[in-house]
């Protein structure tokens, strides 16, 4: 290990360190004492964390011989997971603390599920990338069945579980068959073996059990049953941020292995994603007309939009990987503002998730009734807010490849999935006369609703520098395509501690979509 190294990882170091204190702290002074102010710490290290890695200058850098990599594909996941990861804990205190769940173990396990998030989206192996994913995913276990005297929580918790475990025995053996096939770990050398853009049949098998693992991790159908009972019975804040930050580290992920590992073979793992896009559009979309349930409705949301977001990563191109990051970045806003909602609906004391419960809200809170009509149109794609661009930016990105077919099927499944986020806005404005529900919110709660709904209609005339932050993303990921005049990489390159295989450089495919190689 050197010094390089350690200034490559400073900010999961610190988190690391944070969460240990943490830890320390709150088994020597007692749950109760010092529960709320190491939340209150913990989002205020979340942020500094972001706001270091969006802004620290300095340089791309690869560290750990090749198996980290930080350059600004990955700190644009890392700002987006952690400022989202933030804003949800921040939201939620009130909530937990009116519910008797104001515990110190809920914020440390948030940080050490960011903590393997960042891990995810930096990894340049293979084990990398295990030890990232189940940092996050033994972390997530925990805090879905928190609630322990619920039984919807405790099953959650068990579902979620098995059916990780599931997801993460297949990722293991599709990594297994690509160590055989391959010799190696690293995504550099995987992508060296596979340099003629072709694979092997062993390693074909080993890349769609990686894509399945992974697909389990993102809500993908036909790996989504987890999801709809998994949001539903776990605690509310809890659901918030499985809707926000797990899903930005996965997709991030995702591209990172499908590029930097397989980068030479987009037509083979292409068809498989676009395959698990429009599963996931559709069943998305229509399966959350039958809901009754605001958190089981949201996670039929959820699987419809990663279905979106796979269709720029189908795209095979840098396009593509920037319409797939603005779209995260915009479905992350849009959760915090919805959830910070939802979080706040009860009725004699106790959490109400149904949807009849929103009859006529809006006449007994208009601003607020109003913020969520801007989070519901945005969901749903309606102009001019961000929601429309994102989705039009993935399926944009579909037809520039050659896609038009999915592009098409991706605005029949946005016009199925609008039904139900209109639903919501008529039962809030038009909706029967019927026992009415209340609203109470904190300031910051009150904030994290109004301000992601602000943002969703007001941004959208300059995206907030987020399409270009994500360009320059995408180009350090695939690469600049010779007919993109967008954002470009700064002429420095990577420095690379240890002992990393060199990068190879190859030339351009002969069929789109072109992935060269830095």
């Amino acid at each position: 290990m050197t010094a390089l190294d350690l200034s490559t990882i400073l900010p999961e170091l610190l988190l690391a360190i944070f969460a240990m204190a943490a830890l320390l702290a709150g088994a020597w002074f007692g749950k109760d004492a010092i529960a709320r102010q190491i939340l209150w710490a913990t989002v205020a290290a979340l942020l500094l964390a972001g706001l270091y890695v969006g802004f620290a200058d300095r340089p791309a850098q690869i560290g750990f011989f090749g198996m980290f990599h930080d350059d600004a594909f990955a700190r644009f996941a890392k700002v987006t997971l952690l400022i989202s990861a933030a804003a949800v804990l921040a939201m939620s205190a009130d909530y937990m603390g009116r519910h008797g769940l104001m515990r110190f173990e809920y914020p440390i396990l948030i940080a050490l599920a960011a903590l393997g998030m960042m891990m995810m989206v930096s990894a340049g192996d293979l084990l990398a990338l295990y030890m990232g994913l189940e940092l996050q995913s033994l972390s997530l276990y925990v805090v879905a069945a928190m609630r322990r005297e619920s039984v919807k929580s405790s099953e959650a918790g068990l579902k979620y579980f098995v059916l990780g475990a599931l997801s993460s025995g297949m990722l293991l053996y599709g990594a297994s068959l690509v160590y055989g096939f391959a010799g190696t770990t690293s995504f550099e050398g995987i992508f060296s073996t596979i340099s003629a853009g072709q694979m092997s049949l062993g390693l074909l098998f080993g890349l769609v059990f990686l894509l399945v693992g992974l697909a389990f991790k993102v809500s993908a159908v036909p790996f989504h049953m987890w999801t709809p009972d998994v949001y539903e019975g776990a605690p509310t804040p809890v659901t918030a941020f499985f809707a926000t930050a797990p899903k930005v580290a996965a997709m991030a992920l995702l591209a990172r292995l499908m590029f930097d590992a397989f980068g030479n073979v987009p037509g083979d793992w292409g068809q498989i994603i676009a395959a698990l896009a429009v599963l996931s559009m559709f069943l998305g979309s229509i399966a959350g007309i039958g809901q009754r349930n605001i958190k089981r409705l949201m996670a039929y949301s959820s699987i419809a939009h990663m279905g979106f977001a796979l269709v720029g990563l189908a795209a095979g191109t840098a396009y593509g990987v920037q319409a797939m990051l603005t779209y995260m970045a915009i479905y992350a806003v849009m959760n915090v503002g919805t959830f910070a909602f939802i979080l706040s609906l009860e009725r004699d004391g106790r959490p109400v998730t149904d949807l009849d419960s929103l009859n006529r809200f809006a006449q007994a809170e208009p601003l607020k009734g109003f913020a969520v009509l801007f989070l519901m149109f945005s969901l749903a794609g309606v102009p001019p807010f961000l929601g429309f661009f994102a989705k039009f930016g993935v399926l944009s990105a579909a037809v520039q490849s050659g896609m038009a077919w999915l592009a098409v099927l991706g605005v029949i499944a946005s016009v199925i999935g609008a039904f139900y986020y209109l639903r919501i806005v008529y039962y809030m404005f038009f909706g029967a006369e019927t026992e009415g529900v209340q609203s109470r919110m904190g300031l910051v709660q009150f904030l994290a609703l109004v301000v992601p709904a602000a943002i969703l209609l007001l941004g959208a005339v300059t995206m907030l520098g987020v399409d270009d932050a994500a360009a320059t993303a995408a180009q350090s990921l695939v690469g600049p395509e010779p007919t993109a005049a967008e954002a470009g990489m700064d002429g420095a390159g990577p420095q690379v501690s240890g002992e990393a295989p060199e990068a190879v450089t190859l030339p351009a495919p002969a069929t789109p979509p072109e992935t060269p190689r830095e």
